[in-house]
């Protein structure tokens, strides 16, 4: 490995570390320390709101932001198992080098342009 990519991987692991970070205290701020989703349902509890479909879209879209939010920094951890495992910036499909733009841009990208844009195909269908 030459030092530049070491220095690469080095930044792209910081990255991520102050990413985590701030993507937990912004989870633990919005909860107000609510944890579970059975912590955020009783917090809104549907009786205590005079419309009851507000209150159900209130609760909906918090758990919505939780699950978008969840994924987010599963993201993160897998990207950060894949510099400690060595296969970071590798398309974990193909195996081709994701370009070094694209992992700036998107640090947690585990797949090269053309197997992401195959997955995401797959999804809409």
């Amino acid at each position: 490995m030459t030092s530049s990519h070491t220095s690469s991987l080095s930044v792209q692991r910081e990255r991520l570390l102050h990413e985590r970070t701030q993507l937990l205290q912004r989870i633990a701020q919005e909860r107000g320390g609510l944890v579970s989703r059975a912590d955020m349902a009783a917090e809104h509890d549907v009786r205590s709101f005079d419309d009851r479909a507000q209150a159900i879209s209130e609760r909906n879209d918090e758990f919505a932001m939780n699950e978008h939010e969840t994924a987010e920094l599963g993201d993160i951890e897998a990207a950060l198992e894949r510099i400690d495992a060595g296969t970071y910036g590798r398309c974990t499909d193909c195996g081709v080098s994701i370009p070094p733009e694209r992992l700036s841009a998107y640090p947690t990208a585990k797949r090269c342009i053309d197997c992401q844009t195959v997955a995401e195909q797959r999804r809409c269908f």
